[in-house]
């Protein structure tokens, strides 16, 4: 078949290759406009654009995807059918309708389970132990066309978002090219999803990214590895916004209470809404990622200092919760 994909972050490359590779023809790309990024904020092309040019194929930006211009320009080309790996904008019903087989998405959940921007980060935050990727035939509705493939994957215990959406993304590939081989022989007809376990993934804001320390540590691990990369889990310290790379989970050691800084000579831990964590790196404000045990050292916690304490609390000198080393 002849195909244009849509696509734009490093996520999609993978699926973007498989395709170029296979027996059907990549005509065009659909992706977002360049970007600023960098220090000086200069205009970057998406991974997926990079990645077509490698290629020698034709890229198309359209500020959006309902343009006049965009929309003949895909009409002109043709297309049999358009896969889509995390495009970023919502497709009008006048460009659903050009590819005579329509657009077919590649979703990182178990559809319907987590329809939405940030399915990957959902599962980890939420504790799944299975997730996985559906192709499913787009229609207006938010993720709730016909299912054509899917596939799994466990989530593992120290799984962050990053590690388990580069798998995702991998495997999810080879289900795309299944995917369209079936779609074009005719082998595989999509299935309506069940009305029953519809969950939604909406995107996971800085705000939500905030460390609650009265909430059990295992909330508190899933919230930080879900957050990793993007947006990154943070709390404060002293007023100022410290990143936090994924905890260790410190079984029976539940004696601190929540925020709480203890500072051992070779590790730090916080209390929770039940057991302590272990802090493995930091990133304070403005500065790079360290060792947490190096940014104590630094900063030296006062005996009873939280995170997340107001900035004129009285630090509780009585305190025999540990203090600096």
């Amino acid at each position: 078949m002849r195909l244009v994909f849509a696509g734009t972050p490093e996520v999609a490359v993978p699926s973007l290759e498989a395709l170029i590779a296979s027996r059907h023809e990549v005509v065009a790309v659909v992706t977002r406009p360049d970007a600023p990024s960098g220090r000086g904020r200069k205009l970057h092309a998406s991974p997926v654009a990079e990645c077509a040019l490698d290629h020698g194929i034709e890229v198309l930006r359209p500020a959006r995807p309902r343009e006049p211009e965009f929309l003949a320009r895909l009409a002109e080309i043709g297309p049999d059918c358009c896969p889509v790996v995390a495009y970023g904008a919502l497709l009008p019903k006048a460009a659903l309708d050009v590819p005579a087989r329509g657009w077919v998405n590649l979703h990182f959940s178990l559809l319907p389970a987590w329809r939405g921007a940030a399915p990957v980060q959902h599962a980890v935050i939420s504790g799944d132990d299975v997730t996985g990727a559906c192709t499913f035939l787009i229609e207006e509705g938010l993720d709730s066309g016909p299912v054509y493939g899917v596939m799994t994957d466990d989530v593992r215990p120290t799984d962050t978002s990053g590690d388990l959406l580069e798998r995702l993304a991998k495997s999810g590939a080879r289900l795309l090219v299944a995917t369209m081989d079936g779609v074009e022989d005719g082998s595989l007809v999509a299935v309506p999803q069940p009305a029953d376990g519809v969950s939604l993934a909406p995107k996971i804001t800085v705000a939500d990214a905030r460390v609650d320390w009265k909430a059990p540590a295992l909330r508190v691990d899933r919230l930080v590895r879900g957050c990793t990369p993007a947006p990154g889990a943070w709390t404060t310290f002293r007023g100022e916004r410290v990143k936090l790379a994924p905890v260790r989970l410190r079984a029976g050691d539940n004696e601190l209470t929540p925020g709480a800084i203890v500072v051992e000579k070779k590790a730090v831990r916080v209390g929770t809404g039940s057991h302590a964590v272990e802090l493995t790196e930091v990133q304070p404000q403005g500065k790079r990622m360290m060792a947490a045990v190096d940014w104590a050292r630094g900063v030296r916690p006062e005996a009873g200092e939280l995170f997340d304490a107001p900035v004129d609390a009285a630090v509780n000198e009585g305190s025999t919760e540990g203090a600096a080393q």
